[in-house]
């Protein structure tokens, strides 16, 4: 027989007693920890994505506030603060905002914050009106604009003034130099990248599973266009000689510390299409894509190229850009008579 005492009637008694209490608690902590080991990887990398813009809009906020507000207040009012900021400075489409919800609020009460259910209902019906809009949710979708040495040369006579100007215009030209990622962009180093007489050495971090790949940045013609200028001239301006190369400057000028993330990145690059008026939205992988364009209409190898983006040789996004090059070249309908 067993010694255990019998069960009593199911009620809900309004204290548990400690023993009671511990093993509960103990029951909580190793759920936790199943649900974390059973949960794909690519799932815990999208939760820190998450997080990591959640840690961005609080320091957006507090640049305006002048109150830096605790990560683990996620309410009401702070989680539709972060979808409208989603909506209307990231740009982001309804559906990844949706996720972007579930990403902060799983990550914050694994973190032991107790999140208000009326704060997670109020942030979808927030989103709500914002799924029925056609123009928000094409966002995204689409092979990215592939930037033009124009359209540089067009962002650049409209950069802002001060750090973040000189900033902003190394960054995007970083960007196209190296046909780097946004998360690449985002993970490079000062001391990874050097100045030698041809140009620059740069050390492109492994990000996501890629390999990292150590690529050169030639000067360019073109004062308003060359890397390597906007890059010493930044460099110097921020004094900045290791750590990341690209850091947060708020609205008074102050550089910070942490590193820009891949969504910075991206925003930094559309804001400045925009505010060079440019006809197409720009995007954080267009200047990779302008790179890879602009190489091959230049003439350069394909494996040379390839060296600089960092593609595998049977990448079909790789061959779709030199298609795309090549499309003028030796035109089937030039010179056949017409």
């Amino acid at each position: 027989m067993s010694n255990l005492a019998p069960r009593q009637p199911d009620a809900t008694p309004a204290l548990y007693d400690a023993a009671t209490l511990a093993v509960l608690a103990a029951m909580e902590e190793a759920a936790e920890k199943h649900l974390d080991a059973i949960r794909p990887h690519n799932t815990k990398r999208g939760y820190a994505n998450d997080w990591a813009l959640w840690e961005e809009f609080h320091d957006w906020l507090a640049e305006r506030t002048g109150h830096t507000l605790p990560l683990t207040a996620v309410t009401k009012g702070t989680l539709v603060g972060f979808v409208v900021w989603l909506d209307t400075i990231k740009l982001a489409a309804p559906n990844s905002i949706d996720r972007r919800i579930t990403g902060v609020t799983v990550t914050a009460r694994g973190r032991g914050v107790e999140v208000p259910k009326d704060a997670t209902v109020a942030a979808r019906q927030a989103l709500k009106p914002l799924k029925n809009d056609p123009e928000r949710q094409a966002r995204g979708r689409g092979k990215a604009a592939a930037v033009t040495p124009e359209q540089l040369r067009q962002m650049s006579a409209a950069a802002a003034a001060g750090l973040a100007g000189l900033r902003d215009r190394a960054l995007w030209l970083m960007a196209f130099g190296i046909a780097g990622r946004s998360a690449e962009v985002a993970a490079l180093r000062a001391d990874g990248i050097t100045v030698v007489s041809n140009g620059l050495d740069v050390s492109v971090p492994a990000v996501k599973g890629r390999p990292p790949r150590d690529v050169v940045v030639a000067y360019g013609k073109n004062p308003d266009t060359c890397p390597v200028r906007a890059w010493s001239t930044w460099r110097a301006a921020a004094g900045i000689t290791n750590g990341p190369a690209f850091l947060p400057i708020d609205v008074w000028g102050n550089i910070g510390g942490r590193p820009l993330s891949a969504e910075a990145v991206r925003e930094i690059i559309a804001r400045n299409a925009e505010r060079a008026g440019l006809a197409v939205r720009l995007t954080g992988h267009s200047m990779r894509a302008g790179f890879i364009t602009t190489s091959r209409v230049a003439g350069k190898r394909e494996e040379k190229i390839r060296a600089q983006s960092g593609h595998t040789e049977n990448s079909p996004a790789f061959w779709g850009y030199i298609r795309e090059a090549d499309k003028w070249t030796d035109a089937a309908s030039e010179d056949i008579g017409l």
